[in-house]
């Protein structure tokens, strides 16, 4: 499994949690649509902080089961706290590129996991035997190619140019998420289908501006260490601050990312 490029100091933890409230409602509505439902067993693949193995808790109810698996301790804790009250949802430390249990589960999920897979296709392939003959397999991921400023917006392009440039050299793939629905058939699944989620933001939004800030601040060793910008280029202190002000100087809304997901069933 590669690094987490975005690591898991308490600074991406506050970024994640961030995100999560970000795209709650998105993943909720996809996850309804995918055809998760009361009293289903279902595994989480790459759990981090517990958020989507809470949402697919609240709707399987105490009769179903969730069994959240991630490689970091340190999100895992976290998961553990934010699940107290689903006694149903559980966890397991362990590398989600490797791990089985033997178990059969009426649907396996994951969100923003296969952006971070060098074999995406492959990990979908190991987990689909753990699922039932039809059950649901049902995935959630960014396609960062989506990112904009509208109209243009000469910082935000640069950052967003910047963002994708990175990720792809911590070999993360921003974009898979326009290729949900083929890479879920090229693993063996049947039915599929899908939609994608946009959410619009203006300079304004408590939102916009930290949260493209936080992800250039969280890849900003990557975009060192490959020499695609210094730290005094980046000037993360006042970034946040000088977004905001360049996108009301131009009138410009922020398209973040689509949260893209797909589903479909085990033959």
């Amino acid at each position: 499994m590669p690094t987490y490029a975005l690591g898991s100091n308490d600074a991406e933890l506050a970024r994640l949690e961030a995100q999560a409230a970000f795209i709650a409602e998105p993943t909720r509505v996809l996850l309804q649509a995918s055809g998760i439902a009361a009293g289903m067993r279902v595994l989480d693949l790459g759990t981090g902080l517990g958020h989507v193995a809470c949402a697919v808790g609240e709707l399987v109810g105490p009769g179903g089961e969730v069994v959240g698996v991630d490689v970091d301790p340190h999100m895992l804790e976290v998961a553990r706290s934010r699940s107290a009250h689903l006694p149903h949802v559980r966890f397991v430390e362990a590398d989600v590129t490797q791990w089985s249990d033997g178990a059969s589960y009426d649907a396996v999920v994951g969100r923003l996991i296969l952006f971070h897979m060098a074999d995406p296709v492959g990990v979908l392939r190991h987990h689909l035997s753990a699922v039932r003959p039809g059950g649901r397999v049902v995935f959630l991921d960014f396609d960062i190619g989506g990112l904009r400023s509208e109209p243009a917006n000469r910082l935000s392009d640069e950052l967003t140019s910047l963002v994708m440039t990175a990720f792809r050299a911590a070999g993360a793939d921003p974009v898979i998420g326009s290729r949900l629905k083929l890479v879920l058939a090229q693993a063996g699944v049947e039915d599929v289908a899908g939609l994608g989620i946009a959410q619009y933001l203006s300079p304004d939004d408590p939102v916009g501006p930290p949260m493209l800030s936080a992800v250039v601040r969280s890849l900003a060793p990557v975009m060192v260490a490959h020499g695609l910008a210094t730290e005094e280029d980046l000037a993360l202190d006042t970034l946040p601050a000088r977004l905001a002000e360049s996108l009301r100087s131009t009138g410009s809304v922020i398209v973040p990312p689509l949260l893209v997901g797909a589903w479909g069933r085990r033959p």
